[in-house]
């Protein structure tokens, strides 16, 4: 999956605090600039490419400058950073934080930004087996049912194997459990029922970022580098609390694009919330 890459604006004596903060996952690629002139050139370089932009509110007349940057780049998300106001409205920005590094408010916004605008980018027909899974996730009671459902629907997005495990973060070290799994016989029977949190898998739950894989990655999954099937995408499921992850194959090498894993996000996203809810309802009762 490619990068999101941050363009942070903020006081020189400030750096160092956005640099120790928001560079926690790989997902995520930060550059710092210290004064409006620099925004306005990073941003007019062709060789540079933003998805968001952070910017302090004391920088600058930052009203002004985001009226210029959003004029030239209507793509640009952005993030108002006011530490100094108990309550604050974004005006041009997209977003604002007022407490950034409490509990990683800022990469919250960030990544909850981003994941809004992939929504946006997908075409509504191929949001309709979303939509449709995200209906009958609603339905599904407790249990195996919620993954059940989100196994099904991405088995019917055209996969030959799909699968969802949870990690267990209470046990030392953590593990995935298999919860629900379609495919073949030979391996459903094959897949073990738990295994260390370590290989693809792994990687995907702990840095939260989908990977996609193909024979010839020497990173990839056991069902591609033995042959099994010739691509893979593992994705998380859940973004601050991460539950587990959505492991989907196909039989074609280089048969899974960057927006099939975008699909299979929004599916992760959908079974996220919902079993996030249900944790929720259980701690209430």
């Amino acid at each position: 999956m490619a990068r999101l890459s941050v363009l942070v604006a903020v006081q020189r004596d400030q750096v160092e605090r956005y640099r120790a903060h928001l560079p926690k996952e790989e997902g995520i690629e930060v550059t710092t600039v210290t004064s409006e002139e620099k925004v306005r050139d990073i941003l007019a370089a062709p060789e540079y490419a933003f998805d968001v932009i952070v910017i302090e509110a004391s920088l600058c007349n930052v009203p002004e400058l985001l009226r210029d940057v959003q004029r030239d780049n209507p793509a640009l998300l952005a993030i108002l950073v006011d530490e100094g106001a108990d309550f604050a409205l974004p005006g041009r920005a997209h977003d604002i934080s007022t407490d950034p590094f409490h509990n990683d408010d800022l990469l919250k916004r960030i990544k909850r930004l981003a994941e809004e605008r992939r929504l946006e980018t997908l075409r509504a027909d191929e949001l309709a087996p979303v939509r449709s899974f995200a209906r009958h996730i609603r339905k599904a009671s407790g249990g195996v049912s919620k993954p059940e459902a989100a196994v099904i629907a991405i088995s019917d997005l055209g996969y030959d194997y799909a699968g969802y495990y949870a990690v267990d973060w209470s046990v030392d070290p953590p593990r995935l459990t298999v919860v629900a799994q379609r495919g073949p016989a030979r391996v459903l029977h094959a897949t073990p029922a738990q295994q260390p949190l370590d290989g693809l898998l792994g990687w995907v739950v702990t840095n939260g970022v989908a990977r996609i894989v193909g024979p010839n990655d020497a990173s990839g999954h056991t069902l591609v580098t033995d042959g099994v099937f010739g691509s893979a995408v593992a994705v998380p499921v859940g973004v601050n609390l991460r539950f587990g992850v959505i492991l989907a194959c196909r039989d074609g090498a280089d048969a899974i694009s960057g927006e099939d894993a975008m699909m299979l996000e929004l599916v992760a996203a959908q079974l996220a919330a919902a079993l996030a809810a249900e944790a929720r309802e259980s701690q209430k009762s």
